[in-house]
């Protein structure tokens, strides 16, 4: 029997199915189908449905299922594409719907966009003879279908009505059928999705309730059972679907164009801009300059890549004569000459050795990828910039799908199941954090969520229904980086919908986007570069001399002494504990150190840092598996850490190009048994032919695939160490414009920024305390200090801080008291709720009065604010405050030390004024050990300190006895201490978060951590 389907909906179209590509893959052969139509509401996964279905041999059909206004009531219609012109114009109808957000599709754009399309009329209970008239005007009866479902078999009493008129127009009619769900019993499953997708719970009253429960994949015995009186209902399904022939079996390429006068060819002005920029950026041009240059010219011109390098090239510059800043490179692409003559990359590949076949491979054709860094708050200009240069009709961002994971899912259906917030938590707590965690391996991992499930039916059901939703797309979102270009209007090839700040965006992800052949470039937003960018302000703010990126030298001693010590906090991929141990092992003393430490750094490869360490300190002697691999591997002293090295080493020792030494690395990484030996055979053949023996080759093979999985991008490491040498380099030199601008990119992570604010006091660096009359927005430096920013205090609103700048633009001299204060900032702003967080923090300190006197004051001076601000009652004075009498202060003694400390805590997230254990130490006669210098040290050593408990973690051991970890904080920072055993039961009772405690005990160092074993407490 011979089956098709005209109408599935697949999970793609987002909470409207529960089919999935692969169930559905299984039913459809399972039933012997012939035929089978996507029809979601959008063209969301269309792509590869089509490619899925073409590959099982089964006719896959474009469908889209819309909504017109015919006969002044909306109804429904499926639109199936029936050639590649029928196909253009579905892509441009969904796209016109969803960039203008309509809800059914006009009249005169289904005259306009007819050509090429079979329209399926749904005969549902919104039927009218005017509706079917209509349709076959626009369309032509021969065009049109009339289809008639039967849920769950059961012949409609309108049939009769709808097959009379059809008749009558010739309108042929089609046995018709809805698919949300592969099985019967998925018709609950399925019923939660819909709820989700209202937002209701299923026990709600307004919960829009399927219409009915056969929306699973018919078998072929249903398809005949439900319409075997009308067999020729069904052959017109079959016949009308299998006429519906569109191919994506040829994918096109749509390079766009870069602009150019029709008299200038690209190739001409791409070399002409290359070797203008070659001379600025290399001061004397060798002769292995200029014929790297042609070589890569020559390949890009064979690829006919000109205009893409053109179109880079432009935006990069657009961007920095915008002020924005681009990253030096990334990826492989910072191995171009090309691109670094075109100002694109700032990464000289000849200097340090970089091969071209790494970015583009004459032998594996693929098309060039570019990705660019910029400023995270300035990304979107360039953004903006290059859809205004080629047309907002070809220019697009791209698409992403959330999927309900495991922990989203369990919640979702809880909370339709109407389970109470509490048993929510519990659920989330139930099920392991651990990245892409699958509810089964929860349920296996989990014995709370087991126990859970097994005490109530309804328990189980929800879990039931939570495993049938898991990894459903649940929301769309903007891809972080990726913008298309197109040489053609985007509706052409892809359809769009509305995305944000005026750009479109795709319905099709990115693997969908380069499977039909359109460009992708990464746009990146790079947080680094805005705080580099802030860092460069700060500096030369209202100063003659500017520094420039471009000035800082790669080879500055106190740079280098810097990272030595592993003084990395802020540094761009150098600040993680192990990665300052990997500094303070290695000592780099020049910038290819500071190359190797990133590539080396990965799990596998980070093996090497400590024998890497050894032979650059002389320690050890530097050995080559092979004389020919020592000026390849001499930088690296002997080990292999670049996919560079690994090309070059095949060339070296078996003459392969660099193109098909590429090849060999990609092939010898996947570790396929059986290309490790052909390729094997094919180098030592080759070896041999140069002259080595077999045993060499075959000893250098296997270094080969040792490495191949372990090799970094050597480009991709070089143009990101030079952003890390940058930091690294502003914060040896600059050291309070790099923490005022990293403390200001921290606003919102307490964490952070207390770190920070320790790290400076260490070094000395004064932090100032936040101010009505000098503090800006964020931090700020002000007289060689940092001055604390009015948004880092908790409670403190953006409009708030915005209104008191704007007073104090406007003020010649600062306020006197709270009083002036209130009536400049009016009762719309001066509020308990702004200025009470801004007294705590001291902000008000300079108004020379007690912080109690001025908390004490603070209603006053809100009725004060209100009695002064411009209304209808006072209008008469134009808000003029000398018209009434100021209240006065209400006096009050100074707040106890630790209720101001608390009140700073409170608010600033730490102890602002006095840290509450250096008052205690004051009291101690004997050497106290500051926590700071318990963490530097690596040595295991005796240690006695004052810290204030932050946080008590109490466990069993195995054997069932009591034990602690406890975060002790003191003025120059926080430790963890472990009290085993017998030290719990001695000191227990005297651990209490925020009290004040002397400990005695050992220091231990444990992964790159500090933690002292306690021997002894006290509290007095």
């Amino acid at each position: 029997m011979v089956t098709v389907y005209p109408q599935i909906v697949t999970s793609a179209d987002m909470l409207k199915s529960t089919i999935q590509l692969e169930q559905l893959i299984q039913k459809l052969k399972l039933n012997n189908a012939k035929a089978a139509s996507i029809t979601n509401s959008r063209l969301y996964g269309m792509l590869p449905f089509w490619h899925e279905l073409k590959k099982h041999q089964i006719h896959p059909v474009i469908g889209l299922s819309i909504k017109i206004k015919l006969d002044n009531h909306p109804s429904s219609i499926i639109l199936y594409a029936k050639n590649s012109n029928g196909y253009e114009n579905i892509l441009k109808i969904s796209s016109s719907l969803e960039t203008r957000e309509l809800s059914e599709l006009p009249i005169k754009w289904l005259q306009a966009y007819k050509e090429g399309l079979i329209v399926v009329y749904k005969c549902d209970d919104s039927f009218t003879p005017n509706t079917m008239g209509e349709l076959a005007e626009i369309v032509g009866p021969t065009n049109l279908y009339a289809g008639i479902e039967r849920p769950n078999g059961i012949k409609q009493e309108i049939e009769v009505e709808i097959t009379s008129f059809a008749e009558k127009l010739s309108i042929p009619i089609t046995a018709f059928h809805m698919s949300r769900y592969i099985e019967k019993e998925d018709a609950f499953a399925f019923e939660v999705l819909n709820a989700m997708d209202q937002s209701v719970k299923m026990t709600d009253r307004n919960r829009l309730k399927p219409s009915d429960h056969s929306f699973h994949v018919l078998s072929s015995e249903e398809w005949f059972d439900w319409f075997s009186d009308v067999p020729e209902w069904l052959e017109n399904t079959e016949k009308m679907l299998e006429s519906c022939q569109v191919s994506f079996e040829q994918p096109s390429q749509y390079m766009p164009k870069y602009q150019l006068p029709q008299s200038i060819l690209a190739k001409d002005y791409l070399r002409d801009l290359c070797e203008e920029g070659l001379k600025i950026r290399v001061k004397s041009i060798s002769p292995k300059y200029v014929e790297r240059l042609n070589y890569e010219l020559q390949i890009i011109g064979q690829m006919n890549y000109e205009d893409y390098f053109l179109i880079v090239q432009d935006f990069i510059k657009f961007a920095k004569q915008a002020g924005i800043l681009t990253g030096p490179g990334r990826g492989s692409s910072a191995s171009s000459l090309v691109a670094y003559s075109l100002f694109i990359t700032d990464v000289d590949p000849l200097e340090y050795g970089l091969l071209f076949e790494r970015f583009l491979n004459p032998e594996r054709i693929t098309l060039p990828d570019i990705d660019i860094d910029f400023a995270d708050s300035k990304r979107m200009e360039v953004i903006q910039y290059v859809a205004e240069k080629y047309g907002k009709q070809n220019v697009s961002q791209i698409i992403t799908f959330g999927t309900l994971s495991a922990k989203a899912v369990a919640r979702e259906v809880a909370r339709v199941f109407g389970f109470e917030s509490s048993t929510l938590e519990a659920i989330s707590s139930f099920i392991p954090s651990k990245l892409g965690i699958s509810l089964k391996e929860a349920y296996d991992q989990s014995q709370k969520l087991r126990e859970f499930i097994a005490t109530e039916e309804i328990r189980k059901k929800w879990f039931d229904v939570a495993l049938a939703l898991e990894g459903l797309p649940r929301n769309a979102s903007t891809h972080a980086a990726g913008v298309i270009l197109s040489p053609v209007p985007l509706v052409d090839v892809v359809p769009i919908q509305n995305g944000h700040d005026d750009i479109f965006l795709t319905q099709w992800p990115m693997k969908e986007i380069e499977q039909i052949g359109l460009l992708k470039m990464d746009f990146l937003g790079l947080r680094n570069l805005t705080i580099i960018d802030r860092i460069l302000n700060l500096i030369n703010y209202k100063k003659s001399s500017q520094i420039t990126l471009d000035t800082i030298p790669l080879d500055d001693e106190h740079t280098f002494q810097l990272l030595q010590n592993g003084d990395a906090t802020g540094v761009f991929q150098l600040e993680s504990a192990g990665m300052r141990n990997a500094l303070k092992q290695i000592k780099p003393t020049k910038f290819e150190d500071i190359v190797a430490v990133n590539a080396l750094y990965r799990p596998g490869p980070m093996e090497s840092i400590p024998l890497y360490a050894k032979r650059k300190l002389g320690q050890q002697a530097v050995t080559y598996e092979h004389p020919v691999l020592e000026p390849i591997l001499k930088e690296t002293y002997g080990i292999i850490v670049y996919q560079e090295q690994i090309m070059q080493i095949a060339s070296q020792m078996a003459g392969f190009t660099f193109g098909e030494a590429d090849l060999l690395r990609r092939a010898v990484s996947k570790k396929n048994r059986e290309i490790l030996q052909k390729e094997r055979t094919h180098f030592i053949e080759k070896a041999k032919l140069l002259g080595h023996t077999e045993a060499a080759a075959s000893s250098v093979y296997d270094l080969i695939v040792r490495f191949a999985d372990y090799g970094f991008p050597k480009s991709h490491a070089v143009a990101y160490s030079i952003i890390s040498y940058q930091m690294a380099f502003l914060k040896a030199h600059f050291p309070v414009e790099f923490y005022c601008a990293l403390l200001s990119s921290a606003t919102g992570n307490q964490e952070k920024i207390n770190q920070l604010l320790m790290e400076m006091k260490q070094k000395g660096i004064k932090v100032l305390p936040p101010s009505i009359q000098n503090s800006q927005p964020y931090f700020s430096v002000e007289n060689g200090a940092v001055r604390f920013g009015l948004q880092a205090i908790k409670g403190v609103s953006h409009t708030f801080t915005q209104k008191l700048l704007q007073q104090r633009v406007t003020k010649t001299k600062n306020w006197m008291d709270i009083f002036e204060f209130a009536s400049d900032l009016s009762a719309i702003h001066f509020t308990r709720k702004n200025i009470e967080p801004l007294i705590k923090a001291g902000a008000l300190d300079e108004l020379k009065e007690e912080r109690a006197t001025l908390l004490a004051t603070l209603d006053p001076a809100v009725k004060y604010a209100e009695l002064v601000s411009p209304t209808e009652e006072n209008d008469l004075f134009g808000g003029d405050a000398s018209h009434f009498g100021k209240s006065k202060y209400i006096k009050s003694d100074p707040l106890p030390l630790m209720i101001k400390l608390q009140f700073e805590k409170e608010v600033l997230g730490q102890y602002f004024s006095e840290h509450p254990t250096v008052s205690v130490k004051k009291t101690v006669s004997e050497r106290i050990d500051n926590i700071w210098d318990v963490q530097q040290s690596t040595k295991e050593w005796k240690v006695k300190i004052v810290g204030l408990i932050q946080e008590i973690k109490r466990i069993r051991t195995k054997k069932g006895e009591s034990m602690a970890f406890v975060t002790v904080q003191d003025e120059t920072g926080s430790i963890s201490v472990i009290l085993f055993p017998e030290e719990y039961t001695r000191f227990n009772l005297l651990l209490e978060e925020q009290t004040i405690i002397r400990i005695e005990g050992k220091s231990e160092r444990r992964n790159g951590r500090t933690q002292i074993i306690t021997k002894l407490i006290s509290n007095d």
